[in-house]
């Protein structure tokens, strides 16, 4: 089997999935039932997932923990930055905070934000199905322009969100403390300083992304955000010293 065939067979099966939960929603949410289905079923994938979050939280816990120790390094291995990054990656991963855990939620769920992608894009003849659906008598399969009331709420949540999870990076990057100086203080308080700034713009590319998507694509990337931040809510507690 081809891997475009395979790709097709994937997506009927999400088709159909969505189809029947559609259908099994209508008695609750009547005409809202395709959107959410489409919501349930992001929920459910973030559910499947959740224990890569975990290992993602506590990941970050325990490198915010090693804080002082990576100072150390940093001031120990001033004048050779390639011992410093294998030093700082061998005191990570003995600590349970190496950066694959980091990377595990986004490369997990990426197929799946993928899969939604090609269903909001029927080929001709393929059936509507769920996607036939409407929000507020805007097509599930329709763009900004031509729905741009129900792309306004999307887009004031995605916004609301953007900012938090932006605040909370900046509370957690001043908990934290100064980056190791490895190249003078003065290198390191800049390169830190504009990562930091970096990182708390990413969040709000997921407007532009919204704003972009079609709006089954748009109602999953917002369900699946706010799930996000539910999850920093719950899983991301204070960092613990580590005992040396």
């Amino acid at each position: 089997m081809s891997i475009s065939a395979a790709l097709d067979a994937v997506v009927g099966v999400a088709h159909s999935a969505l189809e029947g939960l559609s259908g099994l929603l209508v008695p609750i949410a009547g005409g809202f039932a395709p959107a959410l289905a489409i919501v349930a079923f992001t929920v459910a994938v973030r559910l499947s997932i959740s224990p890569l979050s975990w290992l993602q939280a506590r990941s970050a816990r325990r490198g915010a923990a090693l804080a002082p120790q990576l100072a150390e390094l940093g001031t120990k291995h001033r004048d050779d930055p390639v011992a410093l990054a294998a030093a700082s990656l061998a005191l990570r991963r003995a600590n349970g905070a190496g950066p694959s855990a980091a990377l595990l939620p986004a490369l997990v769920q990426a197929p799946f934000f993928m899969l939604m992608f090609q269903l909001v894009r029927p080929g001709p003849g393929e059936p509507a199905g769920v996607l036939g659906g409407h929000l507020a008598g805007v097509p599930l399969t329709a763009h900004l322009g031509a729905g741009l009331p129900v792309f306004a709420v999307l887009l004031v949540l995605a916004l609301g969100l953007a900012w938090w999870s932006s605040r909370r990076m900046r509370q957690t990057a001043a908990a934290s403390g100064p980056a190791p100086a490895a190249l003078g203080e003065d290198a390191a308080a800049a390169f830190a300083n504009s990562v930091g700034r970096f990182m708390t713009l990413l969040p709000f590319l997921t407007v532009a992304v919204v704003a972009w998507l079609p709006l089954a694509g748009a109602l999953y990337l917002v369900t699946s955000t706010a799930w996000t931040a539910l999850e920093q809510l719950v899983l991301r507690r204070p960092p613990a010293p580590v005992s040396r």
